[in-house]
């Protein structure tokens, strides 16, 4: 009697909390994120005031935007990463780069990542238990399922990192031909480089906005004094897309050997504009393949039906009863 309270009493507890929390952990992260978010009409007007003061803040994007939530989650951030936290260099190095791939590029990021995972899956055990707890009772399958939903809820971070990495690196891939020959007019009017690239940037960044975050961060690297070549080099690196290091390469040498930038740029264009001419051709090529599952599956059976069920009909209603007659 008192175990089969104990249990009772203990889901219900465990549902209430489990709701609770999810519903003040929206309406908190919602309150927040409505209150931090400036009107169009302002932002517009700020652009149009200080229309360079986006570089200087792209470093600090991610900081300058957290809101109360954000700066509960840092505060937490050490406490919670420390589990996870790599014991070597080298594997910190790479979360840091899977983490600059995707555009998180503040110091704290990947104790940052870290501790969502930890949060994934503390919110997971919690919701899940109470979501298992208050159909199914507490169990040994019940807490089976529990601990799959957390595992789940500890590995989405990894899920939605590849996902925001993907979009971006196919944002840049597809972005980059067009900011090739907008710099190659730029090289062949008589501006440099760097010029080039801040006008790239300012031109693109209503358009295709990452790679003008991109070559604006450029920007700011060079007028923070660095080498051209390590911006170079480092533009490929952070971004992961094979092409822009391959452009970053071609820059190199050609600033290098002092051969000529615009032609450079004008044959990686050429070059970029085939290739993903190459890949829309070989999606194309792959949709009647791909059509073949959604037939079979789903119109195959409705046009079976429609022409094949009034012939059965017909076939049951009077084939059958005469078979039957003696």
């Amino acid at each position: 009697m008192f175990m089969i309270l104990a249990e009772v009493v203990t889901s219900t507890m465990i549902t209430r909390f489990a709701v609770f929390g999810s519903a003040a952990a929206g309406a908190w992260w919602l309150l927040d994120f409505m209150s931090n978010k400036k009107p169009r009409a302002e932002q517009r007007l700020e652009d149009i005031r200080e229309p360079n003061s986006r570089q200087g803040d792209l470093l600090m994007r991610d900081k300058g935007s957290m809101g109360a939530v954000g700066k509960a989650i840092s505060k937490a951030t050490p406490a919670l990463s420390k589990p996870l936290q790599p014991k070597t260099s080298e594997e910190i190095s790479k979360t840091r780069d899977r983490l600059n791939q995707a555009g998180f590029r503040t110091e704290n990021a990947p104790e940052m990542y870290w501790s969502l995972k930890i949060v994934g899956l503390i919110g997971g055990f919690l919701i899940g238990g109470g979501a298992i707890a208050f159909t199914r009772g507490l169990d040994i399958d019940s807490l089976t399922y529990i601990g799959m939903i957390a595992g789940v809820a500890f590995f989405l971070p990894e899920v939605v990192l590849w996902f925001l990495t993907k979009r971006r690196q196919d944002s840049i891939f597809y972005s980059l031909p067009d900011a090739l020959d907008l710099m190659v007019v730029c090289v062949e009017s008589g501006l440099g480089l760097d010029q080039a690239m801040r006008k790239v940037a300012e031109e693109m960044k209503k358009s295709y906005r990452i790679i003008a975050d991109e070559f604006s961060l450029c920007n700011l690297q060079l007028q923070m004094g660095r080498a051209r070549n390590e911006v170079l080099h480092d533009l490929g690196a952070r971004t992961g897309v094979d092409d822009l290091k391959a452009l970053a390469a071609i820059l190199i040498q050609a600033d290098k050997f002092g051969s000529s930038i615009a032609q450079a740029l004008r044959v990686q264009s050429d070059s970029m504009r085939t290739r993903r001419s190459q890949l829309a051709e070989e999606k194309a090529a792959k949709t009647a393949v791909k059509l073949i599952f959604p037939l079979v599956l789903f119109i195959f059976p409705a046009i079976f039906i429609v022409l094949v069920g009034p012939a059965a009909i017909t076939m049951v209603n009077e084939l059958l009863p005469s078979m039957h007659v003696e």
